[in-house]
């Protein structure tokens, strides 16, 4: 999900890796996953996790 517009994509791992297209294209740098059980934030910016 995209902590600054709330907009869910999938994730890198899939094929067609919307979540960093949609952060390329918008300017959006942080994602967090949705899967249950994990809490970890991406930033597209600095390439790396972030721990809440």
């Amino acid at each position: 999900m995209c902590m600054s517009c709330g907009a869910v994509r999938c994730c890198d791992s899939s094929p067609n890796r919307h979540a960093s297209r949609h952060a390329k294209t918008t300017g959006h740098p942080i994602v967090r996953s949705m899967e249950p059980g994990e809490d970890w934030l991406w930033c597209y910016v600095d390439e790396v996790f972030i721990q809440p």
